[in-house]
């Protein structure tokens, strides 16, 4: 997995491209607290290039949507692809994250 940063229009954007499971999480909830910690209070995770997401890896966003709601932040996601959006849509985490076909579209909605 790999993980790119990218702060745009006061948004820090993760690009996730690869598998997000076992130390791909790890990676990126390290990556995510620091974040948090650091005062972000805007998050987009773009998964145009995410090939695989497991429980640990839904665990991290619902982590980041938690800190963030507190702090009255947004957590969104964009790019994801269809097989990857049924896991959202079954889990019902599509109620929780607003999902957003590409990045423009996100970043013009935060």
């Amino acid at each position: 997995m790999a993980l790119n940063q990218i702060d745009q229009d006061g948004v820090v954007i993760l690009a996730v491209d690869g598998n997000l499971d076992g130390e791909g999480t790890q990676a990126l909830e390290e990556k995510v607290l620091a974040l948090l910690e650091s005062g972000t209070s805007k998050l987009l995770f773009d998964f145009s290039s995410l090939d695989y997401i497991n429980s640990s890896g839904l665990r991290v966003l619902v982590l980041a949507y938690q800190r963030l709601k507190k702090n009255a932040g947004t957590v969104a996601i964009c790019g994801v692809k269809d097989y990857i959006q049924e896991v959202f849509e079954v889990s019902g985490y599509d109620k929780i994250f607003p999902l957003y076909a590409a990045r423009g579209d996100a970043l013009g909605a935060m």
